[in-house]
């Protein structure tokens, strides 16, 4: 049995910033119980040299829209990296959302043979369809995804394990 691309890709981005979102609203429930000033949580880094809460959002963003965009052989929507609040970052998510939701499955598993050249400062990387996906595009969505939740973590939002699996929900039945 063969998996398709699209199975792999756009339902994994899809869910990863569903639970993106539920991080934002156990975040927001979490500021309200504990008086906790959200503006703490959006300039939130790791590490003096990483970007902020804020910006590890836009960058799942786009690393799903860009990801799935490369993949179906279609252009990724513009979205400008201006959100510096929550129902901002949730707007974000839902119209990135949005936009994975006009992906076809046809679309994308048509282009299994294709190539993606990805633009870099300074040079360019070339994959093909699947290992773009699976050497890179993935990795990048899930280090943004994952250091958001880190983010919050360390701020004492109570988020655990299955809220980065499942968004908090059971996760889907086998």
């Amino acid at each position: 049995m063969s998996v398709s691309l699209y199975d792999i890709s756009i339902p994994t981005y899809r869910r990863g910033l569903q639970n993106l979102a539920s991080f934002l609203d156990k975040a927001e429930a979490h500021a309200g119980a504990s008086g906790a000033d959200l503006g703490t949580y959006t300039a939130a880094r790791l590490a003096p040299d990483m970007h902020p809460f804020t910006r590890q959002v836009q960058m799942a963003s786009d690393a799903a829209k860009g990801g799935a965009a490369r993949l179906a052989g279609v252009e990724a929507p513009k979205m400008e990296d201006v959100e510096t609040t929550f129902p901002e970052l949730h707007q974000r998510i839902a119209k990135t959302i949005a936009f994975l939701d006009t992906i076809s499955k046809a679309d994308v598993d048509a282009r299994h043979g294709a190539t993606i050249d990805l633009p870099l400062p300074g040079r360019t990387l070339t994959f093909t369809a699947p290992d773009f996906l699976m050497q890179f595009s993935l990795a990048n969505f899930l280090f943004h995804v994952t250091t958001a939740y880190a983010l919050l973590r360390a701020q004492g939002v109570p988020l655990g394990k299955m809220d980065f699996l499942a968004g908090g929900q059971a996760p889907p039945a086998a």
